[in-house]
């Protein structure tokens, strides 16, 4: 008999704490919890879309993603063929500088001409400043920069100037 009751007073017991339990529930959700959840989560939303819409903003600002890469006019003026995007193009960047740019994030011409020379240097210093100390980026964005325009007898006649991919003086 005793053992009846115990049964039955756990079921009881248990029977309470789920009611107790979905009584909560019922109270937050009437209260306006998922409602206040939901509207954060809205707010949230909200703030990421304006992020996107001022990156968009800021790309369609700094001109079109296509460049002008025609490999004809380029081995016209260069007398070689040059591949779209080759960092070599620009005096002063070799292939060991390329591969740090390259794992620095900098792969195209257009992303190394919004590039300061400062962040250029910044980079490089990362890897060895002692090393990379004789290098000055200075012109490397303004070079990419005429690269992704396509202006390759301006970019050969720059570089003519150049010594060493440095302004002369």
């Amino acid at each position: 008999m005793m053992e009846r009751i115990a049964s039955d007073l756990t079921f009881i017991l248990l029977a309470l704490i789920v009611a107790a339990l979905l009584g909560f529930i019922i109270g937050w959700l009437l209260r306006g919890g998922a409602i206040k959840l939901l509207n954060e989560e809205i707010a949230s939303l909200k703030i990421k879309l304006n992020d996107c819409e001022k990156n968009s903003q800021q790309k369609s600002r700094m001109g079109a993603v296509i460049s002008n890469y025609d490999a004809a006019a380029i081995k016209a003026v260069f007398g070689k063929n040059i591949i779209e995007d080759d960092l070599k193009i620009v005096e002063g960047i070799g292939p060991v500088i390329e591969g740090i740019l390259t794992n620095a994030g900098i792969n195209t011409w257009k992303e190394l001409s919004i590039t300061t020379s400062s962040q250029i240097r910044s980079i490089l210093y990362a890897v060895d400043e002692e090393k990379f100390r004789i290098h000055d980026p200075g012109t490397w964005p303004d070079q990419a920069g005429m690269a992704f325009r396509g202006e390759w007898k301006e970019l050969f006649e720059y570089q003519e100037f150049l010594d060493g991919g440095k302004i002369p003086g």
